[in-house]
């Protein structure tokens, strides 16, 4: 194998891989480049080195499947968790269907147009179409960053429109009924520290008693739970890498604490299994096992129902707390920050439209730095322009 360069333009190469097949038949393999011809040279180095180590794949042939192949292996298994690892899987799984045998080189805007509207015809919901663009787009960014493809089509083609979807929030008369609904109930723990902290159902579901001080006031969120099929539960870092955070308690939520640890330890003891050790999860299951989220989820849904509630999700406490503090006028960042977002961007984007009032303080604060000279001169006749 022996590989030269070809200068086609200033700046722009052509490389070429010389080897010979087990008849001793000639195959030149062509890539183009772009660069100086040092780099050129260093490029065809190593395209030399992966051609004589098997590692070398014609772009030219690669399909969509054997090309998402690679990508679960290379990409989503070093960068995604196992949760998110699953979902980027299962909406790669219907591209693999409709367009694994087209060639990667030779896939289209058309073509992805098409594919989206046969999912739509399967009866596909708009927002899952949206998740299979979305990791499809980035699969085909990587394609481009790693020189197999030279345009990411998915940047050109846009899937159906999800309708929008208010955030559902529970008013304040709202939750304190759901509350009281759930005083006896197993699930009253979770959703009283939903509505306190903001915090999501996984970050509750892993807080353990060393992540709680009550005599202080605070809890701090290290961990979250994660439920796959291939791994079924386990503890992970937070969905952000802001997720690490102290979160101040307010005072109802201390004694509810202080009251579920009474009675988790009452229970453990009639159990025989003695007092919880600072590792055991809050919210545990009799044994002291962490919940799992899904079960979680289900048994939320059927006490909505059992209540007369059924439209209050589990997810709904957390943005009553955010839409609670926004009305307090509370600033963003301290939200922000509270409730784990990855940016103060995050938060606006998701919680920008419950703010209200602040153009009106606008103008009140420009009405105080300007007010009195308006009107001093209100009354002076206008020059008009010539």
């Amino acid at each position: 194998m022996k590989g030269s360069l070809r200068e086609r333009s200033p700046g722009h190469w052509a490389i070429i891989l010389d080897s010979r097949d087990a008849q001793g038949k000639r195959k030149r393999v062509w890539h183009s480049f772009a660069g100086t011809k040092r780099e050129a040279q260093v490029r065809c180095a190593q395209l030399v080195a992966e051609a004589q180590g098997g590692a070398a794949v014609d772009p030219s042939r690669v399909t969509l499947a054997e090309f998402l192949d690679r990508f679960e292996r290379d990409w989503i298994a070093l960068h995604a968790s196992a949760r998110t690892a699953e979902r980027y899987r299962d909406a790669l799984a219907h591209a693999r269907r409709h367009l694994g045998e087209q060639q990667l080189q030779k896939l289209r805007p058309a073509d992805l147009a098409a594919f989206y509207a046969a999912l739509s015809r399967s009866g596909l919901a708009a927002r899952s179409i949206g998740l299979v663009h979305r990791v499809l787009h980035r699969a085909l960014g990587q394609a481009k960053t790693w020189g197999v493809i030279r345009d990411n089509v998915a940047e050109v083609v846009k899937p159906p429109r999800a309708p929008d979807q208010e955030k559902q929030i529970l008013q304040p008369d709202r939750a304190r009924e759901l509350l009281d609904a759930l005083r006896d109930h197993p699930l009253y723990m979770l959703a009283a520290l939903a509505l306190a902290t903001g915090a999501r159902r996984n970050e509750l579901l892993a807080l353990r008693w060393q992540d709680v001080d009550l005599d202080a006031g605070r809890l701090r969120i290290e961990t979250a739970l994660e439920q796959t099929r291939a791994h079924g539960i386990r503890i992970k870092a937070p969905k952000t890498r802001k997720g690490r955070r102290t979160i101040s308690l307010p005072a109802a939520a201390v004694a509810a604490l202080r009251a579920h640890w009474r009675a988790q330890q009452e229970q453990r003891l009639a159990l025989g299994i003695g007092k919880s050790p600072a590792d055991s999860p809050v919210l545990a299951t009799f044994d002291g096992k962490p919940q799992s989220p899904g079960a979680i989820t289900k048994a939320w849904s059927r006490a909505m129902v059992e209540i007369g509630m059924p439209d209050a999700g589990l997810h709904s406490l957390r943005h009553t707390h955010v839409s609670m503090l926004l009305a307090s006028g509370m600033d963003i960042l301290t939200i922000s920050r509270r409730i784990g977002h990855a940016s103060v961007k995050v938060t606006l984007d998701t919680y920008g439209h419950l703010i209200h009032g602040t153009d009106d303080r606008a103008a009140h604060i420009m009405d105080a730095a300007f007010g009195s000279k308006m009107v001093a001169e209100s009354g002076k006749k206008p020059d008009l322009l010539r």
